[in-house]
């Protein structure tokens, strides 16, 4: 890192150019980085203490992440590295962010129990209870090809791995069969697959949709 105060180079992701983006969680910074070159640039982002966690690269082909701590997804000018913050309801704390085919970004509330979804062009935010509620704790979580948005619970026990059905805004949920033990990523795959990070019980969960 090219400024001593970077200190926990967190989440990353790539864009649509091949580049990183990631975030810095202790040191309140977001950065690009050019594999070709090495070459490093970090910005830091206008709140304070806000633990950047998780990002994605967003549906505009802009970087979006988490402000972990405060109420707030910021957007990553790609360029310039200019952030733009988006304001979430009050007590909310986004952890990880879903790219949904229908251009919104759907992130989970971990404080306070919600599954909420970003329009970027707008800055319109709407929210539904996640079912296990407000200590469930929503982690990972992913969109698949057909829309449909999964998440996992993490202050439930066993964990569960919900889907969200944007259309008819219907949740259904299972249980995790070795608990799961918190469920910090979560990967949709382009056969449709699910790839779950059970980090508690050391162990890779996998979820097969039927249709």
């Amino acid at each position: 890192m090219p400024d001593a105060r970077a200190r926990d180079p967190h989440s990353l992701v790539f864009d649509r150019d091949g580049l990183i983006f990631f975030t810095v969680q202790a040191g309140n910074f977001v950065g690009k980085l050019d594999p070709k070159t090495g070459k490093v640039t970090l910005k830091e982002v206008p709140t304070p203490d806000s633990h950047p966690y998780g990002i994605i690269a967003g549906p505009d082909g802009a970087a979006y992440f988490c402000e972990f701590n405060s109420n707030k997804i910021g957007r990553i000018n790609p360029k310039t590295l200019e952030i733009t913050e988006f304001t979430l309801p009050g007590g909310a704390r986004p952890r990880r962010l879903a790219n949904n085919p229908d251009h919104f970004i759907y992130y989970g509330d971990f404080a306070r129990g919600y599954l909420g979804r970003l329009d970027p062009k707008s800055g319109k935010v709407e929210e539904w209870a996640s079912p296990g509620g407000p200590g469930s704790h929503p982690y990972g979580i992913a969109s698949t090809r057909d829309g449909m948005v999964w998440y996992s619970e993490s202050g439930v026990n066993p964990n569960t791995v919900v889907v969200f059905n944007p259309k008819t805004k219907a949740f259904q949920h299972w249980t995790i069969p070795s608990g799961g033990g918190v469920v910090r990523n979560m990967v949709a795959t382009p056969d449709g697959r699910l790839y779950l990070a059970c980090s508690g019980v050391n162990k890779v969960g996998v979820v097969e949709v039927s249709r």
